[in-house]
């Protein structure tokens, strides 16, 4: 099942806190020359919170996510500083046969800089390359509108390290308690689902307060 089909805009917001787990804890203090998400990661190191989306390509849910909802995050808390926003590929491939060489596609991406465009265009475009029985001939011409080199982006396809990256995400994903898409793993918490923006806005505002007291 994924995420956005279990909410509404008045349910209860579910959170299950809990101590985070392996590569989710290194990941929050690595260097981010050598971070495994490096490329893949908005805001200032130094912001006050972490939030790891983990997200498939496929899911019409986090697609409605990244169009309607990341925007106004991301100018209310990432550009201001206040949240450091990372993304985590959890593609469902018992659902969605496309997901997992989607989210290569954006691994690929991002080893030239241009994972956020990629992203973008992956979702704005899902419903062209979702149906596609061999969608592979429409994922190399993005490589065309973000304007990075083909024969790198080619390479980087093929490389069986770019499968293994994606089931190392999947797996992180897995062990931060995420069973459905999208789910934001945020401050030892997991908020579940498509969430519209005053979700995000109660849940990002509570941890900060929590914070700054803390100063």
């Amino acid at each position: 099942m994924q995420g956005g089909a279990s909410w509404s805009r008045t349910a209860t917001v579910v959170l299950f806190f809990a101590g985070v787990s392996g590569t989710a804890a290194a990941q929050s203090t690595a260097d981010t020359s050598k971070h495994p998400l490096a490329g893949r990661m908005l805001g200032s190191a130094s912001a006050p919170v972490t939030v790891y989306e983990m997200s498939d390509f496929q899911c019409p849910y986090c697609r409605d996510f990244a169009m309607n909802t990341f925007p106004t995050i991301y100018t209310s808390y990432v550009t201001t500083g206040k949240v450091r926003w990372a993304f985590v590929n959890f593609p469902l491939t018992s659902i969605h046969a496309n997901a997992e060489p989607a989210a290569e596609v954006g691994l690929c991406a991002a080893r030239q800089n241009a994972f956020w465009p990629v992203h973008d265009l992956l979702y704005r475009h899902q419903d062209v390359w979702a149906p596609l029985k061999e969608p592979a001939a429409f994922f190399v011409t993005l490589a065309d509108s973000a304007k990075i080199s083909k024969a790198t982006f080619l390479a980087c396809l093929q490389s069986p390290a770019t499968q293994n990256a994606v089931r190392a995400d999947a797996e992180s994903a897995e062990r931060s308690g995420a069973r459905s898409t999208p789910s934001f793993y945020i401050e030892g918490g997991l908020l579940i689902g498509a969430q519209p923006p005053e979700v995000f806005r109660q849940v990002l505002d509570s941890i900060l307060k929590v914070k700054q007291r803390g100063k």
